[in-house]
């Protein structure tokens, strides 16, 4: 190597050498100076910034120095000093540029993590903290938007989480918790100062947009800062600036995902009461409109959808949505595609029949629900030929698909929400219904044989089969059938509903008994109880095949109605319908009662729960008008050999509350009542009972049946004697009950006293007859125990006799057989009583 070379390389290592002890000294003084940050006096920075005779230079040094040794942050027990300082160099803003900056840079430190010394200065100074907080937003009244955009930075970066821990350092001093600042933020209201300031940042579209996304970012899972918002009215207060002019486009989207969060988080009702009023309704309709007119891309389809979503959210105040002209528009679009209309809002629209245009074709059908309770959306209704669209679109799904047209899940999803908004709009649009012939289309319906694929929740129990078309099919007819429009039950009598539906039923009933068929034969049985009500003809319709599917429910397992899938309402659903549609028909009653029908109601009574007693009750005293029925029953047996009347008078004792007939309860009270006595504003005891108990009608049942006294134990005949008298009885209550009343108000009825005290001794008597009926009843069952006792005695005393007869023969046996003397005794004896029998026979 030569000597220059060598040269050349010690100079280098020495360059070297000397810039590595340079960055040394830096480090050192820099790590001095941030040592130094927590040592910084800044009570002496205020009372610089507070001097008159201070120079600005010295404060703007002051301030530059404060910047520097707080960029770790500042300390929690300072904030206040900070606070402070940001008010005073706030002041000075207006004097010279430079202040500008370094309150910028202060704002920018205030959004850096908190520090800490100890771990309780979080709560020591949460005070002072949450006010330093709450003072960053009461600085965006200063008219610099790079300040207020710092502003916006400083408490988004507080809320954010840190993008690298902060471990303790040498001097002991930490970062406080993310959780901690949020806490802060919350309790500090700064998200409502943030959206009062939006009322003077209107020209600064780059600060309302940074403020609208800190907004977003605060109400995103704090339900706190929702709650601070909402009281300052902040769903107004986004919704008119929803529609601002905004070359990027984030305007609108911000504003939306706020509302979102408000949702969310802040509670529905609360959103929608400050939702419904025309100014935010309109801001929501031009929003809306905008982007379905001009709005072509998947993000703007998806804004469009959530605005209507919101929309559909102040539906529960529908009077906003009507007087802004809201309802009117959207009854027009729910009707697009399938009707064709010169408006200028529909004329040019195309749809894509992309997913989200599928979702805005649901939502609209859906606000028809909502807004259905309103007359003047009702009436809006009928002028967009609401119904017609409805019936277009629960027509069977084509069978071909094209790019121009919604796809077989969606045609057969529309189909069934349709069907859902025709069971809500039929009823209350009737003459529509009937001017489009929606008898015929939904009949027709019921006819199709297409397999559903069980999409969407209104498909549910239904993929691979019908059953979603059908269920929602009868529901439409159910809900027009319940309006009893004469008109519209005439015309689906006349179009073969009565035999469609009985076809309907006997299809269910070969299908699995689950929860969707259950509600399928409650709908058809339901349509068939009005349709048949009081109408002969209607009734010989229903027929036999008719009177056999009733059988065939009747004949349910007991077991069944207590297994939760409303085998129970069904049975009812069955009562109900043998009450509308066999009884007043001779021909139907015949079949019915001929193929077992009292029998099953006779077992159903026997073994139903107490709660549908009363319904099979009344249906069986209904169908006893006619005499074969009568027949039947006196004829029936149940359980145990039980008769009717037994059944019934066991009823009676059980509607008493008593399982066992007490003799002591009969002869003090001949008829029962398990009920209290009422106030005066309310009616007796006495004309309660006969609503709310089975007494009333067991009575009617036993005088159709002739009070048949076969084969009745005492038990039942001491009941009989109070059913057989039920009826004076109940006259003798109701007087006493008003004799009572009358003696409470002190009301003197001296004309008709001497009548009443008549009617109240002969009720007397009749009970004094009763009691002494069931007191000869149960003075000869006595007498019949005590003679069967006798009896049983006598009896077991002749057997006991014959034991001890047998046992003391046995004994002389053995004692003939072992001893000899004995022997000889016996012979002795036998030879006297031979002689002795043979003088006598001399």
């Amino acid at each position: 190597m030569s000597c220059v070379q060598l040269r050349s390389d010690m100079q280098s290592r020495h360059t070297d050498n000397r810039h590595n002890r340079l960055n040394r000294v830096s480090e050192s003084r820099d790590s001095n100076t941030q040592r130094a940050a927590p040592e910084l006096r800044l009570n002496r920075v205020i009372e610089l910034l507070q001097e008159p005779s201070s120079l600005r230079e010295r404060q703007v040094f002051v301030l530059r120095k404060l910047v520097r040794a707080g960029q770790r942050g500042f300390l929690l027990k300072d904030l206040a000093d900070v606070q402070k300082i940001l008010n005073l160099c706030a002041e000075k803003l207006n004097l010279h540029q430079e202040f500008e900056q370094i309150l910028c840079d202060l704002l920018q430190i205030c959004g850096r993590p908190f520090l800490k010394e100890k771990s309780s200065d979080e709560e020591s100074f949460a005070a002072a903290a949450a006010d330093c907080v709450s003072h960053l937003g009461l600085l965006m009244r200063l008219p610099v938007p790079e300040l207020r955009l710092q502003i916006c930075s400083s408490i988004l970066s507080l809320h954010s989480a840190d993008t690298h821990t902060h471990s303790a350092a040498a001097d002991g001093v930490c970062a406080v918790r993310v959780s901690y600042r949020r806490q802060l933020l919350e309790r500090s209201a700064v998200a409502e100062t943030l959206l009062m300031s939006l009322c003077v940042v209107e020209k600064q579209t780059l600060v309302k947009l940074r403020i609208l996304q800190t907004l977003q970012t605060l109400s995103r899972t704090s339900a706190v800062n929702c709650a601070v918002m909402l009281r300052a009215a902040a769903v107004q207060t986004v919704c008119v600036r929803m529609c601002e002019r905004d070359p990027s486009g984030q305007l609108l989207f911000r504003c939306s995902e706020i509302l979102w969060n408000l949702l969310e988080n802040g509670g529905a009702a609360a959103v929608a009461e400050q939702l419904c009023n025309t100014h935010c309704i309109t801001a929501l309709k031009e929003a809306f409109l905008h982007l379905l007119l001009h709005g072509f891309r998947r993000h703007d389809r998806q804004l469009r959808n959530d605005l209507l979503l919101l929309l559909s959210l102040s539906a529960r105040f529908p009077a906003p949505l009507t007087e802004s002209g809201v309802v009117k528009i959207l009854a027009l679009f729910a009707t697009f595609p399938e009707l064709k209309s010169h408006n200028p809002l529909v004329r040019n629209l195309k749809l894509s029949f992309s997913e989200e245009d599928f979702e805005m074709k649901k939502l609209l059908l859906n606000l028809l629900v909502l807004l259905s309770g309103d007359l003047a959306a009702l009436q809006l209704f009928k002028d967009a030929r609401v119904m017609l669209s409805l019936l277009l679109l629960m027509k069977p799904p084509l069978h071909a698909e094209s790019r121009c047209s919604w796809s077989r899940s969606q045609q057969e999803e529309l189909q069934l929400q349709a069907l859902s908004t025709l069971s809500t709009l039929a009823p209350l649009m009737l003459e529509e219904y009937l001017s489009c012939h929606g008898n015929t289309c939904l009949l027709l319906l019921l006819h199709d044989t297409c397999s559903g694929r069980g999409h969407s929740l209104h498909g549910s129990g239904g993929r691979g089969s019908q059953k979603a078309q059908v269920r929602w099919c009868v529901r439409v007819l159910r809900a027009v059938a319940a309006v009893q429009h004469q008109t519209l039950l005439q015309d689906l009598c006349d179009q073969g509903c009565i035999g469609q539906l009985l076809g309907v039923l006997r299809w269910c009933r070969q299908e699995q008994d689950d929860g969707v068929c259950l509600e399928i034969q409650m709908d058809c049985l339901f349509i068939l109880c009005v349709l048949c009500d009081g109408d002969v003809h209607r009734k010989e319709l229903f027929g036999t095949e008719g009177v056999q599917l009733l059988l065939q429910v009747l004949s349910l397992d007991s077991s069944l109605l207590c297994s939760g899938l409303g085998h129970n309402r069904l049975l009812l659903s069955a009562l109900d319908c043998v009450w509308s549609c066999v009884v007043g028909c001779f021909g139907t009653e015949d079949v019915f009662v001929a193929q077992r029908g009292v029998d099953l109601l006779l077992e159903l009574l026997q073994r139903c729960p107490k709660h549908m007693l009363s319904v099979v009750m009344a249906t069986l005293l209904e169908l006893c008008e006619n005499p074969l029925a009568v027949t039947h029953t006196l004829r029936w047996r149940g359980d145990g050999d039980t008769s009717a009347t037994q059944l019934l008078l066991h009823i009676w004792r059980t509607e008493e509350d008593t399982h066992t007939h007490s003799s002591s309860t009969a002869l003090q009270q001949p008829i029962s009542s398990q009920h209290p006595s009422s106030s005066s504003h309310d009616c007796g005891a006495a004309v309660r009972e006969v609503s709310e108990t089975l007494h009333a009608n067991i009575y009617c049942l036993l005088c159709k049946l002739g009070w048949a006294l076969s084969a009745l134990g005492a038990d039942d005949l001491s009941t009989l004697c109070s059913v057989q008298r039920y009826l004076d009885l109940k006259v003798w209550q109701v007087l006493r009950e008003v004799s009572a009343e009358l003696l409470c108000s002190g009301v003197c009825v001296s004309a008709d006293a001497a009548a009443l005290e008549r009617l109240l001794q002969a009720g007397e008597d009749a009970a004094a007859s009763v009691r002494s009926q069931q007191q000869c009843i149960m003075g000869r069952q006595q007498a019949e125990e005590q003679q069967e006792e006798q009896r049983l005695y006598t009896q077991i005393s002749f057997t006991h006799k014959q034991r001890q007869i047998a046992t003391d023969a046995w004994k002389s046996f053995l004692a003939r057989t072992s001893d000899r003397c004995a022997l000889q005794e016996f012979r002795r004896r036998q030879e006297q009583w031979s002689s002795s029998g043979a003088d006598a026979g001399q």
